[in-house]
């Protein structure tokens, strides 16, 4: 789908023991050339003029009463607030809670005629660049950091837009990897916020304003047309078809694994919900899709089939070939659209996120064109995978005893997480946190996670939907039993009760280290414990 892209044409050469500096001795760099070269493509440096200076460089402004001679670039350096300083934080608080005033992400009125109105009165800012769009009901966020991390280290620059955040409403659009400042948030919505206000008055009286996702992805939309980008990454909010995202046309279509999740707005049937999430799949478009329940599978077949997409399998036309624990991660072997992908290091945990290490994969080779023997540069694929970063996932927050967290969710995710638990990690003891929310499976999170834990602290978290802790209480009593139940009325004394219980010893014999937190049960929760131990967004 893309032409002159980041291809390895060169025969295999067997098995790379290391990961050599990609930029050779007359400073070539064959993904970022590949990219875009001077002049062509996407990507290159060329695109953005021959005398483009690589890196910042100040503002300066001169005195009044300075003369300078015409080649005399010294002046004084001005001096702008910090993005991200306090006088921002007010104006981000001042937004936020004009922006809470609107219907929640949890309340929907399935339609996109609001945001596409919106779209209309900002000039379709989301036509502007191609899009790879994520739907799914586990794993979207992960394959998302993981495909913009591919797209950026072939030479694009690559926005992202996902949900829900983990600490601070900025996390949810980054670009260049990283989340936008408080700032640039509180300016987008500035600019938008008077065409916002048209929408809501269009519809009369009685109609339905638009939501507060709705107008982030507006916003997401509209910084990523101004940066502007040359791909941007979008994960769905919820579902698909009916999902503010959705107005986009995606190139490359992903479904992640699909699920029973938000069962109170699309229901308990995981093939009607297979359905709602294949709607992201558009005419002429390449669907990948990951392994899938049977049932679940011939429903985004069919969608496939209906408007003319290509589709690619995990297990079929792509996927994990062998799979090594390694120190801090593990060392994958993947099946790609273009051939194999050896070497690669890959820094999170888990089974489940090698798996979303090859759908991500596959859904940049299909964005790139790759194909049979048309392979993006396995030496920049080692690199973006290596660099990869996963707030929220199995992320380590403190040592001795280990404190880990992780936003499983539902009890698909909370199985993953059991599951990477038990095979890659050897904890003499082993107490979770959990705060779920309300209206989430709580039961069905707690039987996945019992079997790899010794003792439970259940607890509340910041969200006003946060399962009530005496219901909490009563739900982990049955799973686990009352002698592995704790409970605890905020999340920080839940943690320093789980940490007194792996450090305890009745054995003398015991050794002493060995103990580990697990801190999960929401996003919320994930979010709140990285906040507790002071953990900047990301």
């Amino acid at each position: 789908m893309r032409q002159d892209e980041p291809f390895d044409d060169e025969e295999d050469e067997g098995p790379v023991t290391g990961l050599p500096d990609l930029v050779d001795e007359e400073g070539y760099d064959p993904a970022f050339e590949a990219g875009g070269r001077p002049g062509s493509g996407i990507g290159g440096v060329g695109q953005l003029g021959d005398n483009v200076v690589l890196g910042p460089v100040p503002d300066l402004v001169a005195d009044e009463d300075q003369e300078l001679h015409e080649l005399d670039d010294q002046g004084v350096e001005e001096h702008h607030a910090d993005p991200n300083g306090r006088e921002a934080r007010h104006a981000l608080m001042r937004v936020e809670a004009e922006l809470n005033q609107r219907w929640p992400e949890t309340k929907i009125e399935p339609s996109t005629a609001r945001i596409s109105a919106l779209l209309h009165l900002l000039g379709e800012p989301h036509r502007g660049y191609p899009v790879l769009h994520v739907a799914g009901t586990n794993g979207k966020g992960s394959t998302t950091r993981m495909i913009d991390a591919l797209l950026t280290r072939m030479g694009l620059r690559v926005g992202r837009y996902t949900s829900p955040h983990l600490q601070l409403v900025t996390e949810r659009i980054a670009l260049d990897g990283q989340p936008i400042s408080a700032a640039k948030y509180v300016d987008l919505y500035e600019d938008i916020a008077p065409f916002v206000s048209m929408v809501d008055g269009a519809g009369g009286p009685d109609a339905v304003p638009m939501s507060k996702f709705e107008v982030l992805t507006g916003m997401a939309f509209a910084a990523f047309a101004d940066a502007p980008v040359e791909a941007a990454v979008i994960e769905t909010g919820m579902g698909g078809t009916w999902d503010a995202t959705n107005v986009a046309d995606g190139e490359v279509a992903v479904i992640t694994p699909i699920s029973l999740d938000h069962t109170d707005y699309l229901g308990t049937d995981v093939t009607k919900i297979a359905a709602e999430k294949a709607g992201i799949i558009k005419p002429g478009s390449v669907a990948i899709l990951a392994e899938q329940d049977e049932n679940v599978l011939k429903v985004l077949l069919e969608r496939a089939i209906e408007v003319d997409a290509s589709v690619a399998r995990a297990g079929s036309e792509f996927g994990v070939l062998e799979r090594e624990i390694a120190v801090g991660g593990q060392l994958l072997k993947l099946q790609g659209l273009g051939g194999v992908y050896d070497q690669i290091f890959l820094p999170l945990h888990g089974a489940h996120q090698a798996a979303n290490a090859a759908l991500a994969l596959a859904a940049v080779e299909a964005f790139f064109g790759a194909g049979k023997d048309r392979q993006l540069v396995a030496e920049a694929v080692r690199e973006a995978f290596a660099e990869v970063e996963m707030p929220g996932r199995l992320e380590r927050v403190r040592a001795a005893p280990t404190v880990i967290l992780d936003s499983a969710h539902n009890p698909h995710g909370a199985r993953a997480l059991a599951q990477a638990l038990t095979d890659e990690f050897a904890f003499r003891k082993l107490a979770a946190v959990v705060a779920v929310m309300s209206e989430k499976d709580a039961l069905g999170i707690l039987e996945a996670l019992e079997p790899a834990i010794s003792d439970i602290v259940v607890t509340v978290n910041s969200s006003p939907r946060s399962m009530p802790l005496l219901e909490l209480n009563d739900l982990a009593i049955s799973v686990f039993g009352e002698d592995r139940v704790r409970a605890e009325s905020s999340l920080d004394a839940a943690v320093e009760t789980a940490i007194g219980l792996v450090e305890q010893h009745d054995d003398p014999e015991e050794p002493l280290a060995g103990g580990g937190v697990l801190i999960t049960g929401s996003v919320v929760t994930a979010g709140d414990a990285r906040t507790l131990f002071g953990k900047e967004p990301a």
